[in-house]
Parts: C-alpha cells; sequence; structure tokens
C-alpha cells in the first residue's frame, strides 16, 4: 500500500461536518485500492480559538509545511472570533499557509454537472444546460488586493514579526483614510498565467470547441492590471496553438453568466477572482459544489469555496459535494505530482461518482432542491466510490 500524508483541517461550523465527508471518501479508496491515507487532523479556526485561546496548536503549520504531501481544509471563521488586532481568527490558518506556503495559484473549477437544479429569484430551474458550462478559473493567490494581510497572517502562523505596509499619503483624501495596497508583481502574474496556459493544454477546450484562455483585470484603469496583461500577451506568444483572449472584469461577469460557453481557462487577479468565482458558483448550483485547490511549485492546499455557514452548523444538513469534488482535485494534483496513475484514476473515480449520483438526483441536499442530510450524501457518493472501484 503507498501511503500518502494528508492534513486534514476541520476548522469552524459546517467545515468540520463536509470533512467528515471527505475523510469518507479517502477510506472508501483505501478500502478498493492499494492507495493509503494518513490523515492527520488538526483542530483550528475561530471557534478553536474561543474555546483554547489558540487559533490551532503550536507546530501546526510546520506539519503542514514538512510533514503533508497534500492538505484538506474544511472552512474558517466565526462570529466573535476576532484576535487583538482586529483580524479574523483562524485567518493565519487558510491566508497564512496560501502566503507561507506560496500556494499562488487558486484554482476554481466551474462545471455544471447533469441534473443539478439552480436557485434563480428563489425558485428552483435548470436555466443552464450542463454542457454549456465548464471552465476554470486561475486567481493569483498571493499578490493584490489582499497582500497586506495575507502576509500578516503568514507572519503570525510562522511566529514572526507581524508585517505592515509603509505609510502613504493620499492628496485631496481628509479625514480617517484606511487604505489597502494592491501590488502586482510580473513574476508573480508570470507563474500563474503560465500555469493557466499549461492547464488549458491539458483540458478539452471549452464547451464550444475552443481551447482558450481569457485574461480578465481592469487594464483601462489600474496599472497593477496593466502589468498583469502585458505579461499574459507575453505568456500566450509562447503557446501560439492556444487562443488568448481579452476581458475587462466588469464585462466578463456579464458574459460568465449570459455565455459561460465562451470560457475554458480564465487567469486573473486576486480580488477579481475572488468575487467572480463566487459569482460563477452559481451556474453550477451554488457555493455547495464549488470545490478549490490552492497550489505553489511544492505545496496544495484543497478547500470547498463556501465559508463556515454558522446558521446551519450543527444540523447535518449542508451539501458535502464541494469539499468531496476538492478531494477529487486533490488527487488529481497529487497524482501528477507523484506520477502516480492510482491516484490519477481515483481522481477520475470521484468525478465520476459525483456525477451519476447527482443525475441520479435522488438525494441531494437543501441548495439543490432536496431534503438529504450531509451524512446521507456523503455516505451515498462514498458507497459508489468503492463500487465504481470494485467493477475496474
Amino acid at each position: 500500500m503507498v501511503d500518502y500524508r494528508i492534513t486534514v483541517l476541520p476548522g469552524d461550523g459546517t467545515g468540520r461536518e463536509v470533512m467528515t465527508e471527505a475523510a469518507r471518501i479517502l477510506d472508501a479508496i483505501s478500502e478498493s485500492t492499494n492507495l493509503g491515507f494518513e490523515q492527520t487532523i488538526i483542530q483550528c479556526g475561530g471557534q478553536h480559538y474561543l474555546e483554547t485561546g489558540q487559533v490551532w496548536a503550536e507546530g501546526s503549520y510546520a506539519v503542514c509545511r514538512d510533514e503533508s504531501d497534500a492538505i484538506l481544509l474544511g472552512a474558517i471563521g466565526w462570529p466573535g472570533a476576532k484576535l487583538e488586532n482586529g483580524d479574523m481568527a483562524g485567518g493565519e490558518v487558510i491566508l497564512g499557509l496560501r502566503s507561507g506556503l506560496d500556494l499562488f495559484a487558486n484554482v476554481r473549477p466551474i462545471k455544471l454537472y447533469e441534473g443539478v437544479k439552480h436557485k434563480i429569484h428563489g425558485n428552483f430551474s435548470q436555466q443552464w444546460a450542463p454542457d454549456k458550462v465548464d471552465l476554470v478559473v486561475l486567481r493569483e493567490n498571493t499578490e493584490g488586493l489582499y497582500h497586506s494581510l495575507l502576509h500578516r497572517s503568514a507572519a503570525s502562523a510562522q511566529g514572526l514579526a507581524e508585517y505592515e505596509p509603509p505609510e502613504m499619503e493620499f492628496p485631496g483624501l481628509h479625514g480617517e483614510v484606511a487604505w489597502d495596497p494592491r501590488p502586482i508583481s510580473k513574476f508573480g502574474s508570470h507563474r500563474l498565467i503560465e500555469t493557466g496556459f499549461r492547464l488549458a493544454g491539458r483540458r478539452n477546450g471549452n464547451p464550444d470547441g475552443e481551447t482558450v484562455v481569457h485574461c480578465v483585470d481592469k487594464s483601462n484603469v489600474t496599472r497593477g492590471c496593466q502589468l498583469f496583461r502585458k505579461t499574459f500577451d507575453e505568456v500566450a506568444l509562447t503557446y501560439p496553438e492556444i487562443k488568448a483572449e481579452h476581458a475587462y472584469i466588469d464585462a466578463f461577469t456579464m458574459w460568465l453568466v449570459r455565455n459561460p460557453e465562451w470560457f475554458d481557462v480564465v487567469v486573473t487577479t486576486n480580488m477579481f477572482g475572488d468575487i467572480a468565482t463566487d459569482l460563477g458558483s452559481v451556474l453550477q448550483g451554488g457555493m455547495g459544489m464549488a470545490a478549490s485547490a490552492n497550489v505553489g511549485d511544492e505545496h496544495g492546499m484543497f478547500e470547498p469555496v463556501h465559508g463556515s455557514a454558522p446558521k446551519y452548523a450543527g444540523q447535518n444538513k449542508v451539501n458535502p459535494i464541494a469539499s468531496i469534488l476538492s478531494v477529487q482535485q486533490m488527487l488529481g494534483w497529487l497524482g501528477r505530482r507523484k506520477n502516480d496513475e492510482a491516484l490519477n484514476n481515483a481522481s477520475r473515480v470521484v468525478d465520476q461518482a459525483v456525477a451519476e449520483h447527482l443525475s441520479e438526483g435522488k438525494q441531494v441536499t437543501y441548495d439543490l432542491g432536496g431534503s438529504a442530510t450531509t451524512e446521507a450524501v456523503g455516505v451515498a457518493i462514498a458507497a459508489r466510490v468503492k463500487a465504481i472501484l470494485s467493477e475496474q
């Protein structure tokens, strides 16, 4: 049996519930293959801070950095859990790991599965056809508008001195002023964009059959985006076989909803990617379906896009599929990294199991128009994973 070390960070609220179902998928794979997963659970986040006075136990960052083949995260954030400096308790977990481990690419697939309904104007409908929605957004993860918070969180996670940006003056502004720098570097832009083009080369194109990478920015206004677009154009020249397109973020949000079939791979800056992918989740059935990967050259952390949803915590009702699809991304990333076809196959099987489960439509959670519990969905998909693997 080949063992991979997975550090599990359940986090807050419903994150703890969906991570139980993510672990169930890994267990199903281990029981049906020669793959083993050594799962180390580290409690962390806002709830843990309120209970213990610590965001996570001392040495946890080092475990993630030095003793993990991959990291699974549930969700971070809890009402009333604030650090003395006003930051969210638990931020040093998610943001500290993103910055400290240099997880520069946030990879968010937006894929609609057969049978998934969308909640539009309060009613469930099937406005988009599954064959029209299949794209991936790559969001730069370590720079941009969140740069100061990221580095402050990374410093806290590693026990270093707190990072603060330099002072600046803003002519024409009066009274109290709060500001955040938005640094965008050529180096950071290049490696994200390069990752996007390489990913496009592995995909089958957009639903219209084109292999295309879109650069989404606001280069008509901001200097950081001008550098981002200039870098995109330079990288695109080295991939003549892949179509390169541009879109301003405001127009992109309209086209994303109106014509999702135009898009294959999208690369964009930190804040724009954060906002646009939450909008894009509507195309796939909501945040309960939205998985993500945070990857760098050496490390990877995988998490559902949704938050901790405190009002639903402990009710066994939230959708675990985003966390299960985050496991699917993790398996594929590890498979490519370790050149392990068994992992690649497991990734494909999890995707197949989710697709079959949703197409059947018998057990879905409230956000998809059903009433199934978190556990029931996780158990059903895990059983399907085992069934598919046993038939291979």
